[in-house]
Formats: C-alpha cells, structure tokens, sequence
C-alpha cells in the first residue's frame, strides 16, 4: 500500500543509529550511507525490494523539521517476541517509553503492541497481529 513514509529529522547521524538499530528487527536496511545523504535522505529498505521504504532526512523546504501530534508510524511485526526485543531496543537508544509491550484488546483482540517516542520525539508503535484478508 504505501511507497515510503519519510520524518524530518534534526540530527542525521544519531537518528541513522537508532533507526539502524531498530529497523534490524524488521529486516530492513540501510541503503545509503549517511555521508552521501542526497535530498532523498536516508532509507532503509528490505534486501533486494525497492519498496517499500522508511526514510529520514532533513526537510526539502530548509525549514525545521516537526513531529506531528496524533501521527505515529506503526511496524508490523511477526511475532510477540520481535514486538518485546524491538522495543527494547528502541529504549535502549534513546527512545522514550509511551507504553509497554501487552495486548491491547481495543483495537483487536490480538492486538499486540508496544509505544515509543523516537529521539526526536516522533511516535512509533511496534505491533503483531494476525493479519486478514476480507473475503
């Protein structure tokens, strides 16, 4: 469904570490070294697939980058264990905590998910779930 998601960022090489760090849980890579960053900016991609992709830079427009409240980028993860290990891994680099891994049974009764804020304080959410395709 979607290309990409890109977020602005200020500071380019401590946000490439911690996005190295927590995209690993997903099996994306980097796909550009953060000294060659272009006006594409950094992105992560899985091997061998060009989309879709997570991406960080620094606005196009040359003003400051901003998060959005009510935004959040949600990962989908394949199982419980990878929601528990990447969120873990997201504190440990400088994330901070906006909820602990558990089912939240609002959205589905599955529904299992864990919440940061990222070093710039944009919105992440870790989450596995069964998905279904309506027939």
């Amino acid at each position: 469904m979607f290309a990409h998601i890109q977020i602005g960022v200020k500071d380019l090489g401590r946000m490439c570490a911690f996005y190295d760090a927590v995209l690993a849980h997903f099996g994306l890579q980097r796909s550009v070294d953060p000294s060659r960053t272009g006006p594409a900016g950094i992105y992560w991609q899985h091997p061998g697939q060009r989309w879709p992709q997570f991406v960080i830079g620094t606005p196009v427009n040359g003003q400051a980058p901003s998060r959005g409240n009510g935004s959040q980028v949600s990962f989908l993860a394949p199982s419980r264990s990878v929601v528990d290990a990447v969120w873990a891994t997201a504190l440990a680099h400088g994330a901070t905590d906006q909820g602990a891994p558990g089912l939240r049974p609002r959205y589905a009764p599955d529904f299992y998910a864990a919440y940061c804020l990222d070093p710039e304080g944009h919105k992440l959410c870790f989450v596995h779930t069964i998905v279904q395709v309506p027939v």
